[in-house]
Parts: C-alpha cells; sequence; structure tokens
C-alpha cells in the first residue's frame, strides 16, 4: 500500500512539475527571439532580489510543517508562516522605500529601480505559496500543487508572450508575467487548501498553540534560516557581480545557460526531492533508510550524467540552433557550468536527510563555504575582467562544494564513500563512447544541426539502454517508480 502510494504520489507531482516546466522550456525559444539579452539579465536581477528576501519570509518555519505527528499542530505552524510572511512584507516595503536607488546604482542596472517595489509582495507571495506547499506534502495531495503549478505557469508565459509579441519586449514585461504566474499559482493552492482543510483550521489554530509550535521548532530560524539565506545569496551571487563587473547583458546570457540546465534536472530532482523528504522519514524508523537513499542516488546519476555531459560538450551548438545565434554565448557558460549543475542535481534531492537528522549547524557551516569561495572566485574573475573566466571559478568551486556534499548525504544515509565512488564512476563510464563520438564531430567541424541531432540520438539510445539493463532508472524514467516497495529496497546493486 505505501509502495503504491508513494508511486501515485510521484506520478501526480511528477506531471504537474513536467508540464509546467516543460511551458517553459518550449516558450523559451520564442521568448529568447522577442526579448534580448539586456531584458533577461534584468529579470535575472529580479528574480535574485526576490528568491532572497522569499528566503526569509517564514523563517523557514515552512520545513517544519511536515514534522508535527497532530495535524492541529502542523495547522498552526501553517498559520504562523503565513503571518510571519505578512510581517515581513511590510518590513520590506520600508527598506525598499529607503534602499531602491541605492541598490540600483550598485548593481549598475538604473531600470531596476522602477521594479523594487514589486519585490516585497513577491516575497509574500513566495512564503505564502512554500507554506502551503509543505502543507500539501503533508497532507499528500499533490494534485492540488500540480494544478496551482500548471495554471501558474501558462498565465506567466501567456503574458510574458502576449507583451512581446504588442511590441513591450522589455524586462518589465518578463518581471510582469513572474508577478503574475506566482499570485495565479498561489491564489488556486491557498483556495484549494481553504476548500478541503478548512474544518481542520477553524477548531485548531490558537495564539497560544501557534506560538507553542513556533517556539518547539526554534532551530529552524536561528540556524536553517540563515543556511538557507545564505545558500539563496551564494546562488544569487553571479547575478549581482556579474551585472555590477559587467552588464546586464551578460547577466542574461548567464541567466538562460543556468535556467537551460536547471529546469530539465528540476523536471525529477523536484518532484524526488519533495516526495523523498516524507518517505525518507519513514524509511529511518523501519531501517531501510541506507537502501533508499542508495537507489535516488544512484538513478539521479543514471539520470542526470548523460544529458549534462553532453551538454558540456555541445551547448555552444544547441544554444545556437534553438535560441538564436544572439545566444551562443549563453551555450558557452552552460558548458561551463555543466558538471556543477552535475553535482548539484544529485546532492540537492538527498540534502534534506540534514533536516531528517536535524543538522542544521552542520549545513550551515556548508553553506558558509559555498558563499565564501563562490565570493572569491567571482571577483577574481571580475576585477580580470573576463566574464568567463568569473563563470569558470564560480562553476570549480560549485563543484567541491556540491562533491563534497553528494559523499556527506551518502554517510548521512550510512553508505560509505567507496561504494558512492563506484556509483559515480560507473555513470561516468557510460557516458565516454558517446562523448568521443561528439568530440569527434566538434573536431570534424561537422554543422551543427548534425552535431544536435547526434547527440539527441545518443541520449535516446542511452536512456533506452539504462531502461533494459538498470531497475533502478527503470522505474524513474519508465513510469518514475523509483522504488517498487519499500520492504525490498536493497534492490539490485551495479
Amino acid at each position: 500500500m505505501k509502495a503504491n502510494s508513494f508511486l501515485s504520489n510521484m506520478l501526480i507531482l511528477f506531471a504537474g512539475t513536467s508540464l509546467s516546466q516543460l511551458l517553459a522550456i518550449f516558450a523559451a525559444p520564442l521568448l529568447t527571439r522577442l526579448y534580448g539579452p539586456d531584458a533577461y539579465g534584468l529579470m535575472a536581477l529580479f528574480v535574485s532580489m526576490t528568491s532572497i528576501v522569499s528566503t526569509i519570509s517564514c523563517m523557514r518555519y515552512e520545513s517544519s510543517i511536515i514534522l508535527p505527528d497532530s495535524d492541529k499542530a502542523a495547522a498552526n505552524l501553517l498559520a504562523g508562516c503565513l503571518i510571519l510572511s505578512l510581517v515581513n512584507c511590510l518590513l520590506m516595503m520600508f527598506l525598499v522605500y529607503f534602499g531602491h536607488h541605492f541598490l540600483s546604482k550598485l548593481l549598475n542596472a538604473p531600470s531596476i529601480e522602477w521594479y523594487l517595489w514589486l519585490v516585497p509582495f513577491i516575497a509574500l507571495l513566495d512564503g505564502a505559496f512554500n507554506a502551503l506547499n509543505y502543507w500539501n506534502t503533508r497532507t499528500k495531495r499533490f494534485l492540488r500543487l500540480s494544478i496551482a503549478r500548471i495554471n501558474g505557469s501558462i498565465s506567466s508565459i501567456a503574458a510574458q508572450l502576449y507583451a512581446g509579441f504588442s511590441g513591450y519586449a522589455i524586462g518589465g514585461s518578463l518581471i510582469g508575467g513572474i508577478a503574475l504566474g506566482k499570485a495565479v499559482s498561489t491564489g488556486i493552492l491557498g483556495w484549494q487548501i481553504w476548500r478541503d482543510d478548512q474544518h481542520l483550521f477553524r477548531p485548531s489554530i490558537s495564539r497560544i498553540k501557534m506560538v507553542s509550535e513556533l517556539k518547539r521548532y526554534i532551530d529552524f530560524p536561528l540556524y536553517d534560516t540563515w543556511a538557507e539565506l545564505l545558500n539563496t545569496v551564494s546562488w544569487q551571487l553571479p547575478v549581482f557581480l556579474l551585472s555590477a563587473f559587467f552588464s546586464p547583458a551578460v547577466v542574461g546570457y548567464y541567466s538562460l545557460g543556468l535556467s537551460s540546465l536547471q529546469l530539465p534536472m528540476r523536471l525529477i530532482g523536484g518532484s524526488i526531492s519533495q516526495v523523498f523528504f516524507q518517505h525518507a522519514s519513514e524509511a529511518k524508523i523501519s531501517g531501510s533508510l541506507s537502501s533508499l537513499v542508495e537507489r535516488v542516488f544512484r538513478s539521479l546519476l543514471l539520470i542526470g550524467t548523460f544529458p549534462v555531459l553532453t551538454l558540456t560538450l555541445m551547448g555552444k551548438d544547441l544554444f545556437a540552433l534553438v535560441f538564436g545565434k544572439t545566444w551562443s554565448e549563453a551555450g558557452i557558460f552552460s558548458q561551463i557550468l555543466g558538471f556543477w549543475i552535475l553535482f548539484w542535481f544529485v546532492s540537492s534531492p538527498l540534502s534534506t536527510l540534514y533536516y531528517l537528522y536535524e543538522r542544521q549547524q552542520s549545513f550551515l557551516k556548508l553553506t558558509i563555504a559555498n558563499l565564501f569561495f563562490r565570493l572569491i572566485a567571482l571577483c577574481i574573475g571580475g576585477y580580470m575582467g573576463n566574464a568567463r573566466l568569473s563563470i569558470l571559478l564560480f562553476s570549480l568551486s560549485g563543484i567541491c562544494i556540491y562533491g563534497y556534499l553528494c559523499f556527506a548525504v551518502m554517510h548521512i544515509g550510512g553508505i560509505e564513500w567507496q561504494r558512492t565512488m563506484h556509483i559515480i564512476l560507473h555513470s561516468i563510464l557510460v557516458f565516454i563512447p558517446s562523448g568521443v563520438i561528439i568530440l569527434m564531430l566538434k573536431v570534424l567541424a561537422a554543422d551543427q544541426l548534425i552535431i544536435v541531432a547526434v547527440s539527441a540520438l545518443l541520449c535516446s539510445i542511452y536512456y533506452v539502454y539504462i531502461l533494459k539493463t538498470n531497475p533502478d532508472a527503470k522505474y524513474v524514467l519508465n513510469r518514475m517508480q523509483i522504488f517498487d516497495k519499500l520492504s525490498n529496497l536493497r534492490g539490485n546493486k551495479n
């Protein structure tokens, strides 16, 4: 029954996430031909700012909603999150009022000043959505989340395309589309949860109980808030520094290159992360956590390694063909970032083990190190006036940090480092024959269309191969059936 429940949840969540992300992927070639790198750079600056302030919107209490044994306690945590989000929105409005002019000058982007007033409202929407999202995970009603995400994605993309075709292909139109999409998704999810669960909220939520539950999980704002804030800042650091050292256009190249790598990875990784957190707590109790962790790790590597390494070899050709020659530089950026994104993709879902074992302090230390090395890397490239060098050093720092995180979470899950290394090397070795073919086409200066077509064919062959030879990857790629039964988590090993 638990296995069937997990499969059903994964299918629903994956379908919703996939469709919303696929809409963004399919719309990207149109948007990049309507909007230039400067517009994308302005949007990236706005998104980076909202990402940072949204992190502290609920003071990370949203992560605790899934933990209490009682739904009444979780309901009070949800209410507390929504109130904290509103309070922080008001505080941010105060800061924007006094700091909007200074911030736009610091970032070397005067046009961003007009849109800073939207930041507090986006943070409010993000905080509410995240809290509702965790409540949704707790109640295992993933269909509601899928509906909200799909409608939000459609609204955002439709608004951006309409503005672009109407002659308003500016950064503000991209920002407006984002704001509309967040409002729609948050509104729909909130309405669905209130419609279905208000019978629980009304008798359960009180000021005294809310304060009591917030005190119970005080470690989340004390440690996890700072860890997540620093992690978000480190993620957004390239956007701010590339804008300050170079120009919004460079930010646009970086933004498109990074998002093109991340979006496909999130099709699977995001869904696994959300459902893994819940089932890992059950596996910990039953004593099957190590088998669960190893199977997820192996599956993520098998799924992510081939496409990421392929893009690392032919990213420039793919971007020029799909997005237009204007975006060739973004393709080069994606090639530089490839290995880092692979380690991030694999470690990110499993990093929820830090929360499961309440090791927020350890995660905070790792996040501080991540931020420090990224700052140094970007500043070196910035002072040398070389954007590609900045991206390269930034990527290398990410490989070191997230590579370490892979081994750390596997250790927490009870997997020895030798076993972890064996799984990593196996996934890379499988790619080598295809990598040699792609490199030969590059050396022979083959046409971009041929390189992209051959790479796509090789990816297809690869996935057919692992579907037939690897049971774990078959579960994920064929039916998103990562685990057939919790009692059989020990599965076949490579």
